[in-house]
């Protein structure tokens, strides 16, 4: 099984619904990996916006994050220029994803290709 797990949650929100949709899209994240599955984490729309915060030594999720950091493929380069986090994620050591290059856009991850490569696609 392949998985790709799509954060969009926004945590600007300051919600426990956005926190817990972080801290379940890494536990799955976490699962896959402990069985040696194939998985990526991408950061899309406001939730690019996660990565700045995630990277905080005293975020709550910060640990199952650090664990599943090697899983990260990064964050949409538009959604992250659109919703102001294109600084924090490249200081983050994160890519900006450009796959999909829609026009009038820096890029967006490729969604096609990840299924074309059967990857199961999660969004959170």
């Amino acid at each position: 099984m392949k998985a790709a797990i799509l954060i969009h949650s926004d945590p600007s929100t300051g919600t426990e619904e956005a926190l817990g949709r972080v801290f379940n899209a890494l536990a799955v994240a976490h699962d896959l990996k402990q069985k040696n599955q194939e998985v990526r984490v991408l950061f899309i729309g406001t939730g690019t916006r996660w990565l700045a915060e995630l990277s905080k030594a005293d975020h709550p999720v910060h640990d199952l994050f650090e664990g599943v950091k090697d899983k990260i493929e990064g964050a949409s380069s538009a959604c992250s220029d659109a919703f102001g986090a294109a600084d924090d994620v490249k200081a983050s050591g994160f890519e900006l994803l450009t796959g999909n290059q829609l026009p009038g856009t820096s890029g967006l991850p490729s969604i096609a290709d990840l299924m074309a490569d059967g990857y199961q696609v999660l969004v959170y």
